[in-house]
């Protein structure tokens, strides 16, 4: 499934950058909602107990931190490694940066998430 994911990603990444294609205006309401919620894992998933992690990925996926650093200006001047994880920044070098404290951590939301589905059943 990574695979095919990736894949995705990789050739969406490719059309972007073809100039004069408009590649989002396919009109499909319906297709283009439920992607963006899959997307941001709130849709309908055949894995419905998967967490990523948005870190491990990433390190993965954007490992000199360029992508992260465009869409985050704030995050423009650091390297790779303190890009991906800025809240771990000294409390005046984040505040420099005009990055907010996070609302929550990443080991809490898993926590979070993993007693509410226990509660389910």
């Amino acid at each position: 499934m990574e695979e095919i994911e990736r894949g995705r990603l990789l050739r969406l990444r490719a059309e972007m950058r073809l100039p004069g294609l408009a590649w989002l205006v396919d009109g499909d309401v319906a297709n283009n909602q439920l992607n963006w919620q899959w997307v941001a894992g709130t849709g309908t998933d055949s894995r419905p107990n998967r967490v990523l992690n948005p870190v491990t990925r990433a390190r993965r996926y954007d490992p000199d931190g360029t992508y992260v650093r465009r869409w985050v200006p704030e995050l423009e001047g650091l390297d790779a490694p303190a890009a991906h994880e800025p809240w771990k920044l000294p409390g005046p070098d984040r505040a420099a940066l005009g990055y907010p404290d996070p609302v929550v951590g990443l080991t809490e939301g898993l926590d979070r998430f993993r007693r509410a589905r226990d509660r389910r059943g």
